[in-house]
């Protein structure tokens, strides 16, 4: 992995947070709705695909990301993941 040296003290920590943790996944986030859950299911499509994590209350997230992504990231049932979600708006409806 190469970074860009003109970004020196971020950069820096950045570097610090992969050789300490092996990856960036322990980067603080501005998202506030962060879900810990267990991979119950993933389910590949041709380009999509469907991840079902059960949270520590029993309700179920779902989530619609990329082969590519569900793939790179190795997910498999069991695995302990973290949802992050992050709106700009939330619809509510009623009949």
């Amino acid at each position: 992995m190469r970074f860009d040296t003109n970004l020196e003290e971020p950069q820096l920590r950045l570097e610090q947070s992969v050789l300490e943790h092996g990856s960036v996944a322990c980067m603080r986030l501005s998202a506030r709705n962060q879900l810990e859950g267990t991979v119950v299911s993933v389910e590949h499509g041709a380009v999509m695909s469907t991840v079902v994590i059960r949270l520590s209350g029993g309700q179920d997230v779902v989530s619609a990301i990329t082969k590519d992504s569900a793939e790179g990231l190795n997910l498999a049932e069991g695995d302990a993941v973290t949802a992050v979600i992050k709106a700009t708006e939330v619809m509510i409806g009623k009949d």
